[in-house]
């Protein structure tokens, strides 16, 4: 593997040697034209430009929608077979009959699956931001779940309305009887879901580079771009980022799926850089998938679980809450709305809601509820800002090639 790497990187270079207008391209001068690109399209964001970032993000929508449209119409029996199905399935979910109940439950799981995968694919590209919903979502979830459990001596919730609102049930259960295991066994299914969704957020980095290295083409992506400085320069590598950058590469590339899997088993910051190593080094799909999905779906999903009920379980709240009072000066002011907080979650899960909502909206939940929002808008301003970017880069490489055949 490492030498079919060291032949890809010699056709590499030999093409860098590509002829323009009679003469051989200086490569230092191509990839100075590439950062100026680059650097021009980086500023084309709604806060610096905004009227034309908004105007190149309507025509990528235009052109995506055409290339989709174009490529549904060569696939004709295909998108037929799926009309075909929706109706099926269109049918069976409006027509009254024995068969709803199926039904219902059907759509309860699929939807609820649907969410956390979905959830857990927004995690592998950051929210646009790198803030994963691991500490949005799944956590505060566990984390409701491991408090309530204690509360009610139980974790057998009412459904509905769980998952969507936690309510002890009307059985009170006996103090103690909550065990670790109780809890895992609750949250598993979407842990397990939002676990498969990461591991199948890591596949553009692995397709990408795939794609460049069967290709011989070179993708306009930083990530890439710095893993392959990072081969070159290789043996000169001092600082500690670079080392750990290579130690990852080198782990993946001699080991293999064990590699792998020991990469995406823990909290790793740098498995972008194993997605785009097994890509490079052409790494089957299922060696590296399968690897992938039981690193992050089971082996990291537990570890991440474990952390957070022992985290929340009754007695470490109850020390951190008095740790916090115990702080000088502004211990108890600082204590109070934490207070507040697990009181009114008290409230909530024994029916008592109605006559506390008022005060169990202080300023923790609501603090929360605007990060989100914000991680949100600012997720879709990134979305805006990346297909506007992509429009410039076509319109860069039109006016490149048209240069070329002058």
């Amino acid at each position: 593997m490492a030498e079919n790497g060291k032949n890809c990187d010699q056709r590499r270079v030999a093409m860098n040697k590509e002829q323009y207008n009679g003469n051989f391209t200086d490569p230092s001068s191509v990839n100075e034209k590439k950062r100026r690109d680059r650097e021009e399209r980086q500023n084309i964001v709604l806060w610096r430009q905004p009227l034309i970032t908004l105007q190149y993000f309507s025509l990528e929508i235009l052109v995506i929608l055409k290339e989709w449209t174009s490529k549904l119409w060569h696939r004709q029996s295909i998108v037929a077979s799926f009309l075909l199905l929706l109706a099926v399935l269109l049918a069976a979910y409006y027509v009254e009959g024995a068969h709803q109940q199926y039904v219902q439950r059907i759509e309860k799981q699929f939807l609820l699956y649907a969410y956390w995968i979905g959830l857990g694919i927004l995690s592998s590209v950051g929210l646009g931001t790198g803030l994963h919903t691991f500490l949005l979502y799944l956590g505060p979830h566990i984390a409701s779940v491991t408090l309530a459990a204690y509360e009610c001596n139980s974790v057998n919730f009412p459904e509905p309305p769980y998952p969507d609102q936690i309510i002890c049930p009307d059985e009170e259960g006996v103090e103690g009887t909550i065990s670790l295991w109780s809890i895992i066994s609750k949250v598993r299914i979407e842990a397990c879901m939002w676990g498969i969704g990461t591991a199948i957020g890591e596949l553009p980095p692995y397709f990408m580079a795939r794609a460049a290295r069967l290709s011989g083409a070179e993708p306009d992506d930083e990530e890439y771009q710095e893993f392959e400085e990072m081969l070159e320069h290789a043996e000169n590598a001092q600082d500690f980022a670079s080392r750990a950058k290579l130690a990852v590469q080198n782990l993946v590339q001699k080991v293999g799926f064990f590699g792998i899997l020991a990469c995406a088993s823990i909290p790793n910051p740098l498995f972008d850089l194993a997605g785009i190593t097994c890509g490079h080094f052409l790494v089957p799909f299922w060696t590296f998938f399968g690897a992938t999905l039981i690193g992050k779906a089971i082996i990291k999903m537990h570890i991440q679980k474990i952390f957070v009920i022992i985290t929340f379980s009754k007695h470490i709240v109850e020390q951190m809450v008095a740790f916090i009072g115990a702080v000088p000066g502004i211990g108890p002011s600082l204590q109070k709305p934490f207070q507040e907080y697990l009181e009114a979650q008290r409230q909530k899960l024994h029916h008592k809601s109605e006559m506390g909502t008022p005060q169990g909206e202080n300023w923790l939940s609501w603090l929360f509820e605007k990060l989100v929002v914000v991680m949100v808008c600012y997720f879709i301003l990134s979305i805006i800002n990346s297909m506007a970017q992509s429009y410039a880069k076509r319109i860069q490489q039109r006016l490149n090639s048209e240069e070329k055949t002058k």
